[in-house]
């Protein structure tokens, strides 16, 4: 593939990865790939990630879940060919299909109750808040521009089996909107742990697990997720997570 001005080529090296993305656009942080160790995915056979960006977690998904076949959706169309190119890149295309649609759409796509598991990193901030950024990837990844936290809770519960689960990362300000709407959409809150960027630090974002709420137990939560020590070392837990051996950085 020649190389591009405006795209970097990021290498994911514990899953064997190469990811390209804008210089320019949203680029992945850590909570993407803090969410994919948090769902769990093993030996989920459908799973469905609301909002794949480049492609980040369908990808990850894919390599950890070897088995499962990967529904990601993306409203953006740059976006989503890039996330289509990544997918060809790595050699899942036969595992990881890519689709250029609103998240509000996922019906036309998919049949209801058909997914084990389903992830999202949803935009976090609501129009109106916070300091819009003017470049349009950026925009859509942090506001809720097409699609707002109901949509996203509302594609997950359409999507999920009665068994399977909805993992979601998202941000602080946010948790009492989503306990709202979860008990509003009948959604159980299952797990929930907070992660901090330092054991100092005021929480950045939080990992929650949802599920149709017949037959579910109570919500558990989890002790705090430590990104970096005072000295700003990767924690044990996230070097594991980047690098599968718990090796720091």
């Amino acid at each position: 593939m020649p190389a591009r001005n405006d795209i970097t080529c990021d290498e994911l090296k514990r899953f064997g990865l190469i990811l390209q993305q804008p210089k320019a656009g949203y680029r992945f942080t850590l909570d993407p790939l803090l969410l994919c160790d948090f769902s769990g995915a093993q030996g989920q056979q459908t799973i469905a990630d609301l909002g794949t960006g480049s492609g980040v977690m369908a990808l990850v998904l894919a390599r950890m879940a070897t088995q499962a076949h990967i529904t990601a959706f993306e409203h953006d169309a740059a976006a989503a060919r890039l996330a289509q190119e990544n997918t060809r890149l790595n050699g899942l295309a036969d595992r990881v299909t890519v689709l250029h649609e609103d998240i509000m759409q996922v019906r036309r796509h998919l049949p209801v109750s058909s997914c084990d598991l389903v992830v999202s990193n949803p935009p976090y901030r609501q129009l109106g808040r916070g300091r819009l950024n003017q470049h349009p990837g950026r925009l859509t990844g942090r506001h809720e521009v097409t699609a707002g936290l109901a949509d996203f809770l509302a594609a997950a519960k359409y999507l999920v089996k009665p068994e399977g689960r909805i993992c979601l990362v998202y941000h602080p300000d946010r948790l009492p909107d989503l306990l709202v709407e979860a008990e509003r959409q009948k959604l159980a809150v299952l797990r929930l742990r907070m992660v901090h960027g330092t054991p100092s630090a005021a929480a950045k974002v939080f990992l929650v697990e949802l599920a149709k709420a017949r037959g579910r137990g109570g919500l558990q939560v989890l002790a705090p997720l430590i990104v970096r020590d005072e000295v700003h070392t990767y924690s044990g837990e996230v070097g594991r997570i980047l690098f599968g051996d718990g090796k720091s950085a």
